[in-house]
């Protein structure tokens, strides 16, 4: 195997924090959703207005671990930088793979997120042909 230089884990920078900024985009609007239907399910509760916050929750919970998947990544590829600055190859080496595990696991968790909100919003285009 080839040595790793400074620009491999480098590389990784920039589409991590692009992810990170989509992640956090994606959070934001759910607490916005959130806060609109709390303030709803508080004035009328109907089990349609509870089901939806059970399921914002599992989103947002999902989220949460995208976004704690992608910090991680982000920190070992910075460590990996380190130790191919003081020429610790080896260890580079180790913490790029865990690097990009993490990354794996944070775009995997970001498609079940993803599956979610699709089947959340096919029970809203539902309702809305029922109401026809």
């Amino acid at each position: 195997m080839e040595e790793l230089t400074l620009t491999t884990p480098s590389i990784l920078f920039s589409a991590i924090s692009l992810i990170m900024l989509a992640y956090t985009n994606r959070f934001l609007a759910y607490a916005t959703v959130i806060r609109s239907l709390n303030a709803e399910h508080v004035n009328n509760p109907t089990a349609v207005t509870a089901r939806q916050i059970e399921n914002l929750r599992r989103r947002l919970y999902i989220t949460r671990t995208m976004q704690i998947f992608g910090v991680l990544s982000l920190l070992l590829c910075v460590v990996c930088t380190l130790f191919i600055y003081v020429g610790w190859q080896l260890a580079a080496v180790y913490m790029f793979t865990a690097s990009l595990l993490l990354l794996v696991i944070s775009l995997a968790l970001s498609v079940k997120e993803l599956l979610i909100s699709v089947k959340a919003l096919e029970y809203h285009l539902d309702r809305v042909e029922n109401d026809k």
